[in-house]
């Protein structure tokens, strides 16, 4: 009986049960320690999550000014610019604070507006976005000004038109600059939002093409050269 060939394959597919259910077990823990580290990297990679829990644009931004008026440091980041130079590319990284205290006589609703749009970092650019999976220069802006319940445009020429004209050298914190495609252009096709305004340094925030939201020095001559104007929202 036991030399029968039927004996003979159910042996055979017990020992193969048996080994299967030995490989099984620890490939499962393995599984579950996977599962368990992509949950945790889940959690926090949210941008507005703190202390466990998902916060708005808004209530962010209210909680970072909060923290720099306790006097809570705030962390340094890299962040990569692209310049040219005739037909060769480069990048700059430069390390700069995420979130760097404004003067005292910026307004509070437009310094709302500002840290508002400084918390958008990071966001993928994505035309016609305005939510963290992805926006663009205009939409950066709308979200921005949504954060102190102010509707504006929604289009760059739009907004280029909500506001006072004024000089370069009158930039101050909360001015939206306007930019054309190329140098020397007349039409507008990006803009961005001042959040610094010093004589060592004129800085302004937008969504880039290529970057997503990043914090950029007007003075570089990428952007100088693409200048078109700049105006002071009425707010």
């Amino acid at each position: 009986m036991t030399t029968s060939r039927i004996f003979v394959t159910m042996r055979e597919h017990v020992t193969k049960v048996r080994h299967s259910t030995q490989w099984q077990r620890p490939l499962s823990t393995v599984l579950l320690l996977i599962l368990g580290s992509w949950l945790a990297a889940c959690s926090t990679s949210k941008v507005n999550y703190r202390n466990g829990r998902y916060y708005s644009a808004r209530d962010m931004a209210r909680m970072k000014a909060a923290d720099r008026r306790r006097g809570t440091a705030a962390p340094m980041v890299k962040s990569k610019v692209k310049t040219a130079a005739g037909t060769t590319k480069s990048k700059v990284i430069t390390s700069r604070p995420t979130y760097r205290p404004l003067p005292a006589n910026v307004p509070r609703a437009m310094g709302t507006v500002i840290e508002t749009a400084r918390s958008f970092q990071g966001t993928p650019y994505k035309f016609g976005g305005t939510t963290r999976m992805g926006m663009d220069c205009s939409g950066l802006l709308h979200e921005a000004f949504a954060s102190i319940n102010v509707a504006i445009p929604r289009s760059s020429n739009e907004q280029a038109l909500w506001g006072e004209p004024i000089k370069p050298q009158d930039l101050r914190p909360g001015d939206l600059v306007f930019f054309g495609a190329s140098p020397g252009s007349n039409t507008i096709t990006h803009v961005g939002l001042i959040t610094e305004a010093s004589a060592e340094s004129i800085q302004f925030i937008h969504s880039s093409s290529s970057l997503g939201v990043v914090e950029n020095p007007l003075e570089m001559d990428y952007y100088l050269s693409r200048f078109i104007k700049a105006v002071r929202p009425r707010l």
